[in-house]
């Protein structure tokens, strides 16, 4: 069957690149020649292993300077120095101290179970790997304080330098760093580091890691290779004593300013100065105690969002008297995020205005890095490919990127739903994991607090570790009062409890997309749907494993499903007061076939185009939404076909089973009887209609096995709610759409109605005339 579908179009635009202007130049271009390591080139022996599957940018990684870009394009300064590259490497039992030897090389930032890293084996929870590499601090670093810095390091990491333990850090997913100038010896220095990673047998926060083998293999479910040790950049740089280590900005765009906290350390008797700028222009200016806020002037602000992700310039500067002791770079977008009533619905605003936000989840993994991109432009790649489909929206999940994901984020326009990441499933955790995993997340939410992508935080997730959902929301949400909070994502899934607070009430309805309703407090969000599998050949982890909630039989299969659930979004949940979806998913990975792109990046298998439009369409509506659509209760209707070259029949029933039929003044009163139904109030759902037969009381139009016909009340909710359809605009008519099946249609095919859904696998979900058949006028009845 896939020999003969047509071949999915390969993706060609991971070649574009998007130069910035100003400061956002200075970072994604001219930082990176600044960032070279004084090291030597790295031994000839060591080689990458054969990936599993190979990305455009599998064969682009440079050897001793891999990932060359800097690394925290939110405080910047001009020097630095990568150390990325060819370590020494060893691996111990757990409780051995530092080997006398290191048998082995890894390239840095990459895990050992990747094959870029050059070692590509299992690590267990018996296993400690260890790391070395020398340094030199360059000449003109003299009388500044050094910063050994690590993007982050999964899970637990000690750091020598010289010899001289400098620090030690618990954490997969935080950055950290260290002043490691006293340790320095004024020429050739030596970094080891150590770092144990139980991943799932362990407390800590794992996300969708577990300890599989590293080589392709069947199984694996949702599951993943668990990524062990450094996988974000190492890099030195030089700071003053007394300098800027974070800067926290907090757009407020009621009182037109940006308001910067300038941490800093050996601050006292200093004073922060703050200066924007847009397109070179400085904007505004203000100064005040480092640790408190800032409020800077952005007269005018040009409102960041995805249809213009304006990013302004921020240089702050720590000043003794009236000398500029440390400088700093950032960037920062004006915008607001907020849950408001819409139309009487609560919803989320951003800037103040509902756009609903569509996006997928995006597991963050790498056939050849596994956790860590091969390169930057493969890291930008995912994010611009959700552009070029039309989504506005990401879920990061489970799994926290490096600070140039969040970069690309802001830059490109996308609204982020950051999840925490999760601990293992079916366990309580213990307290010392509980106060662990919740510091983690306080770094994390500090680390990228200022990215104006990050529009909520995602405590929780289908109760995978869950506790104290309510008191974790409410703490989070007075952590970071400027985004939204979300206790749990998938509520009704697989046994987690909701807090029942935060911003959103969150649902997983494979295939969906189902029905989730706001609240009086909560706005309504789809946390994920879909997970429409086709595999490629010659594009799959392990051939023939793959699996999917829903397998498509083509690419045109695939095709006409997605954008159906899409179109079921826009006509139906929309209007019904749903406010994001989160598809299942960007890409492939292992074994999951359900990817919009195969694993390796290599084929995007939906059409881009038609993609794009479904998703703007959907955006589009909820910016200038239609009128509901409401039907005349208590009146008797009749549905006419408004198919051209039919449009002389009319549902009715015959022998308890619905058809449409020609009706005319001439016809039976026994046929104008069956064809008139009186409109009620849905059975199931009072925003929705039932519609009782005319002739048989009491008996209503329901579908049963996907035929609908005429039955009985028995007074189950499974009745109401197969008898229960929601009205939704058609062209011509109304579309009456599934209360328990969203997206599925009444439709009538050759003078059958059937319940009919757009792309599915059964001959009565043929594309062909599909919105014509679908959509009914409701016309006067033909028996009053």
């Amino acid at each position: 069957m896939k020999s003969a579908a047509p071949a999915p179009r390969r993706r060609t635009w991971w070649r574009r690149l998007t130069a910035g202007t100003g400061l956002l130049a200075l970072l994604a271009t001219a930082l990176v020649g600044a960032g070279t390591a004084p090291a030597a080139a790295a031994p000839t022996a060591w080689a990458p292993k054969p990936a599993p599957m190979t990305t455009p940018w599998t064969n682009q990684v440079s050897v001793d300077n891999p990932l060359p870009e800097y690394p925290r394009p939110q405080l910047t300064r001009p020097d630095w120095a990568n150390l990325n590259g060819i370590w020494d490497f060893a691996v111990t039992g757990r409780d051995a101290g530092q080997p006398t030897s290191f048998s082995e090389q890894i390239r840095v930032p990459f895990v050992a179970e990747s094959a870029l890293s050059g070692i590509k084996r299992k690590i267990t929870e018996n296993d400690k790997l260890w790391y070395k590499r020398t340094f030199t601090v360059p000449s003109n670093w003299n009388g500044r304080r050094v910063v050994l810095n690590f993007g982050a390091s999964d899970w637990q990491s000690t750091v020598w330098v010289n010899g001289t333990q400098v620090g030690a850090h618990k954490g997969g997913f935080d950055s950290f760093s260290y002043d490691i100038t006293p340790q320095l010896n004024g020429g050739t220095n030596t970094v080891v580091v150590s770092v144990y990673d139980p991943t799932q047998t362990g407390g800590q926060a794992v996300g969708k890691q577990r300890l599989n083998d590293v080589n392709p293999h069947p199984g694996g479910g949702i599951f993943y290779t668990a990524a062990s040790g450094i996988w974000q950049t190492v890099w030195l740089e030089p700071v003053a004593a007394s300098h800027v280590t974070r800067l926290d900005m907090t757009p407020d765009l009621g009182n037109s300013t940006l308001r910067v906290k300038v941490q800093a350390a050996a601050a006292g008797g200093r004073t922060a100065r703050v200066t924007v700028s847009g397109g070179g222009t400085v904007v505004g200016t203000a100064t005040g105690a480092p640790g408190t806020d800032i409020s800077v002037p952005v007269p005018n602000p040009r409102l960041w969002s995805p249809d213009d992700p304006f990013l302004y310039d921020v240089r702050a500067e720590l000043l003794d008297g009236t000398s500029v002791v440390d400088t700093v770079g950032s960037y920062a977008g004006m915008r607001s995020i907020a849950v408001a009533k819409v139309d009487n619905i609560l919803r989320p605003v951003l800037n103040g205005k509902f756009v609903f936000q569509t996006g997928t989840l995006d597991q963050g993994y790498w056939p050849d890095g596994i956790y860590t991109a091969p390169t930057d432009a493969a890291l930008r790649s995912d994010l611009q490919a959700h552009k070029d489909l039309g989504f506005n929206m990401v879920r990061k999940h489970i799994k926290v990127e490096p600070q140039r994901w969040f970069y690309w984020a802001d830059k490109l326009g996308l609204l982020v739903w950051q999840d925490m990441p999760s601990m293992d499933t079916g366990k309580t955790p213990d307290a010392a994991a509980r106060t662990q995993w919740e510091a983690e997340y306080h770094a994390i939410i500090d680390q990228h607090r200022s990215s104006p992508s990050v529009v909520m935080w995602v405590n929780q997730n289908e109760g995978w570790g869950q506790y104290d959902q309510a008191r974790i929301a409410n703490e989070v949400k007075a952590y970071d009062p400027s985004r939204l909070v979300n206790n749990m994502s998938g509520v009704n899934c697989c046994g987690s409890v909701d807090g029942g607070n935060g911003d959103v009430v969150d649902n997983h309805i494979y295939v969906g997309p189902g029905n989730t309703a706001p609240t009086a407090t909560r706005a309504a969000v789809l946390g994920e749907f879909g997970g429409l599998g086709y595999k490629v050949a010659g594009h799959e982890w392990y051939p023939g494993g793959g699996f999917s909630y829903e397998d498509q039989a083509s690419v045109g299969a695939l095709n006409n499903r997605f954008v159906g659930l899409l179109d079921a979004i826009r006509v139906g949940q929309l209007p019904a007061g749903l406010s994001a979806s989160v598809y299942t998913e960007i890409t492939d990975v292992e074994n999951e076939a359900n990817g919009l792109l195969t694993y390796d990046r290599q084929v995007v298998k939906v059409d881009t185009a038609r993609v794009k439009a479904a998703n703007q369409a959907l955006i589009q509506a909820s910016k200038n939404p239609a009128p509901p659509v409401t039907l005349p209760t208590g009146q008797y209707k009749s549905l006419r076909v408004t198919t051209p070259g039919h449009t002389n029949k009319y549902l009715r029933h015959s022998e308890a089973l619905a058809h449409t039929a020609v009706v005319d003044s001439g016809s039976s009163a026994l046929l104008k009887n069956d064809a008139t139904w009186k409109v009620v109030t849905g059975l199931a759902n009072s925003n929705c209609y039932s519609f009782e037969s005319r002739n048989y009381p009491g008996e209503y139009l329901r579908h049963r096995e996907f035929r609908v016909r005429r039955d009985a009340d028995d007074g189950s909710a499974l009745f109401k709610a197969d008898a229960t359809w929601c009205a939704v605009a058609g062209q011509g008519g109304v579309r009456l759409s599934s209360v328990n099946l969203p997206g599925s249609y009444m439709r009538h095919i050759g003078s059958e109605v059937w319940l009919a859904t757009p792309g599915g696998g059964h001959a009565w979900d043929n594309a062909a005339t599909f919105t014509e058949d679908t959509t009914w006028a409701v016309d006067g009845p033909w028996a009053p």
